[in-house]
């Protein structure tokens, strides 16, 4: 039979301003460490620290815009479009525009704020 997740778990998100992580499938949501799947909404502004991560993270861009700074400079995904960032690459997340951005990121390994290594 299948299992209904009948709800997320809402997750303390990094960085300068106040954003919403629910975990639909996860470390917390349901005991899963293969792989994460989390809805995510940051406001226009947002940054978090910089992290090198020990999982690949992909990211679906539902509405705004979200950008991704590394060490060869920066990208903008839009909405409609996805990004891949592989585990041991530093990256930085931002939301620049006003409206910020919802989308949607599975990481695998699953995630978790130990395996994020993010900057001080």
């Amino acid at each position: 039979m299948p299992t209904l997740i009948p709800a997320p778990v809402r997750v303390e998100a990094a960085g300068n301003k106040p954003k919403l992580i629910d975990e639909y499938v996860g470390r917390l949501a349901t005991g899963h460490r293969a792989l994460s799947v989390a809805h995510m909404r940051s406001p226009g502004g947002w940054v978090e620290p910089g992290q090198t991560p020990e999982f690949d993270e992909f990211t679906v861009v539902l509405a705004g815009r979200l950008r991704l700074t590394g060490r060869e400079g920066e990208l903008d995904v839009v909405a409609g479009q996805a990004v891949l960032v592989a585990a041991g690459e530093w990256v930085r997340y931002s939301t620049p525009d006003p409206e910020g951005a919802e989308y949607v990121a599975v990481c695998l390994p699953a995630f978790a704020p130990e395996l994020a290594h993010r900057d001080d």
